[in-house]
């Protein structure tokens, strides 16, 4: 049995986003290089072992996260990360959408990722009370999506 989730999100960003940012964020979803200095996320603890048996945790550098593309392995349909620039003659928004498959063990990482995305989404995905609906996730075997929400940089996962 595998433990898999579906991920969607779909929300615009603020035109206000740094280059910076917005590089670290195409690097997240696939779409270009590393870039040199990360301010997303910086750090990925990983636990690990030590020649004794005792666990110990070591700082890497993070991966990528969101960077499926293609046929979908247990959810069917395609896997895919789009990032839209505003248009260039109007002030705008950047248009985000990704569907992705993942695992728990990726919901720290990710949330991080997704606290970020709150903070910088449009207003118009933010409720009254400052909770900022980024998407939905499905258990890969459910039939219905649940809401995936941030608030207070905290992010509510299934």
């Amino acid at each position: 049995m595998a433990d898999l989730y579906e991920l969607l999100l779909a929300l615009d960003l603020r035109d206000s986003v740094s280059d910076a940012d917005i590089a670290e964020l195409r690097w997240h979803l696939g779409l270009g290089a590393e870039p040199e200095d990360l301010g997303i996320i910086t750090v990925c603890p990983e636990v690990r072992e030590d020649d004794s048996g005792e666990p110990f945790v070591e700082e890497r550098r993070p991966e990528p996260l969101l960077t499926g593309s293609g046929p979908a392995w247990k959810i069917g349909g395609a896997l895919v990360s789009v990032l839209t620039p505003p248009a260039t003659d109007s002030p705008g928004t950047w248009a985000l959408t990704v569907r992705q498959e993942i695992h728990p063990d990726e919901f720290d990482l990710l949330g991080e990722l997704l606290g970020w995305l709150a903070a910088h989404a449009d207003d118009r995905h933010r409720s009254a009370d400052g909770a900022v609906r980024v998407g939905w996730t499905r258990f890969y075997e459910a039939d219905r999506f649940d809401p995936l929400v941030v608030q207070d940089d905290e992010v509510r996962w299934p």
